[in-house]
């Protein structure tokens, strides 16, 4: 099996924690570093869950902070579903691993410039180091195999009646990210809402039994708590991993190529990802748009995955 090469850019998040588990032990994927914004909380908080989980995981790659703040927006985190520190429900040991000094889009600009094979990018949060990359260096643009994100809904949003919360952090950068010649995989709401981390699949990683699915139990069971009170699910939509296990098995998704656009027009629809899957406009087809996905194939590949940790 031929590895992705991959940098993760993520803000944990109890989502994004289960995308790192995934990306830092699997033979699909080589995980060359990880970098980190604000989103789920401010950087301060995304940055001290990203060492922690890091570290907690034992793998070797750099952590390297990137942007505190969109690019015009303010800053608005996600503190209702992933609470007070951006990760609640775990108490890590204590914390050793440093962050990297290079920052985000530094790092992301110097491996792509190294880069003997191409490299895909996973986002997981805000587009706003992505753009950034995009905007300071569109020379490397061709290093790039591929950018699977989560973010964005053909349907309903989730922190508006359109807009998905990613997106919404940043539309003026994801507004950069998808008018990028890339090839682009949206792994939307439209997906992720049909993977619902229930109490029963809870119980079922907790009969692994080792430290990450320790971990998974207990990151999950805050997760859950926190979408009940909010949305009145009893398990929350598991978003994030998603793309990560798109990589391990492409046959997870069923795609749809499409032109996307992202709404920076401040109305009501303020962020929304138009994807045009019917051609109505006859416009370039920018993106391959997430809308299916085998359930059963997800649920599998996060079991595997938690084995493999000893």
């Amino acid at each position: 099996m031929k590895k992705h090469n991959i940098i993760l850019d993520c803000d944990p998040g109890h989502d994004d924690a289960v995308a790192l588990m995934l990306a830092g032990n699997h033979d699909a994927i080589n995980l060359l570093g990880v970098t980190v914004e604000s989103g789920n909380q401010t950087l301060e908080k995304t940055a001290f869950n990203t060492l922690n989980l890091v570290q907690y995981l034992n793998l070797d790659v750099p952590v390297c902070l990137g942007v505190d703040s969109p690019l015009i927006r303010h800053v608005e985190v996600a503190e209702k579903i992933h609470g007070e520190s951006g990760l609640d429900g775990y108490t890590f040991p204590p914390l050793k691993k440093q962050a990297d000094k290079r920052h985000a889009v530094d790092f992301i600009i110097e491996t792509l410039e190294n880069a003997k094979e191409p490299i895909t990018l996973v986002t997981t949060g805000p587009l706003t180091n992505i753009a950034l990359v995009y905007k300071l260096r569109p020379d490397l643009i061709t290093k790039i195999a591929q950018h699977v994100l989560m973010g964005g809904s053909v349907g309903s949003g989730n922190v508006s009646a359109a807009a998905e919360f990613n997106i919404l952090c940043d539309p003026e950068a994801a507004h950069i990210v998808f008018n990028a010649d890339v090839k682009r995989v949206m792994v939307g709401l439209d997906v992720t809402r049909q993977v619902k981390v229930l109490p029963e699949i809870v119980d079922r990683m907790e009969t692994i039994n080792n430290h990450v699915s320790d971990l998974f139990v207990k990151l999950m069971r805050v997760y859950n708590a926190n979408q009940l009170k909010v949305f009145g699910l009893p398990g929350g939509p598991l978003h994030d991993p998603v793309t990560v296990a798109y990589l391990i098995d492409p046959t997870l998704l069923t795609l749809t190529h499409a032109s996307c656009t992202i709404d920076t027009s401040k109305g009501p629809s303020y962020g929304r990802t138009n994807c045009d899957l019917f051609d109505y406009l006859g416009e370039k087809k920018n993106t391959y748009v997430a809308t299916g996905i085998d359930g059963t194939k997800f649920w599998n590949i996060i079991e595997t995955t938690l084995k493999r940790y000893n």
